[in-house]
């Protein structure tokens, strides 16, 4: 009889560890997303991508308000900014073709875009934010991307798209059977 309530003991032991068990990691919580996609749209693509710029900004942002005290929020921004000459711009006038020799005139390089890489980019403190916390870092992103691209526009990336242009230009038209290469632009 005391084997028997012995047996009976550690099966409802293991039955009661096995619903607990069942409880706690058995109903865990699963995410599902359902997706409408639409391409909204179509466009023609004629940017010749020439240089990359990657930058990182570490960044103290600040929300001063008068009767809340100081938010604030670090983080670490990295952020890439293409340089790229528009080829759709190019038109056949552009060309000129006298026996081996050919002279083109491209576009002016451009700032395609600056982008903020958020898998790179860290949030590395908050103080005071509370509820505020979402706005705060949107607002110290914002701020970032404004600062990179001012940036960009000050360094030397023009200017780099144009050597660049000229370095894949050259050997393709020479390549093509032309001697005599001129590389100029607008």
């Amino acid at each position: 009889m005391m084997k028997f309530l012995k047996i009976v003991l550690l099966i409802g032991v293991l039955v009661v560890i096995g619903w607990f068990l069942l409880v706690r990691y058995g109903n865990r919580p699963t995410s599902e997303s359902k997706h409408q996609l639409l391409i909204e749209r179509i466009e023609a693509m004629g940017k010749l991508e020439l240089v990359k710029y990657r930058f990182s900004d570490v960044l103290e942002h600040k929300n001063v308000s008068a009767y809340l005290p100081d938010a604030s929020v670090l983080l670490i921004v990295k952020a890439d900014a293409v340089g790229c000459v528009d080829l759709t711009k190019l038109s056949p006038q552009d060309i000129d073709v006298i026996d081996d020799s050919v002279s083109i005139r491209l576009p002016s390089p451009e700032i395609c875009y600056v982008k903020i890489d958020h898998e790179a980019s860290k949030v590395y403190d908050t103080k005071m934010a509370f509820f505020r916390e979402a706005t705060l870092v949107d607002e110290a992103f914002k701020s970032a991307e404004k600062a990179i691209y001012k940036e960009v526009r000050n360094s030397d990336m023009l200017s780099q798209t144009k050597e660049n242009a000229i370095h894949v230009f050259r050997p393709l038209l020479e390549g093509l059977g032309f001697s005599k290469v001129s590389v100029s632009f607008e």
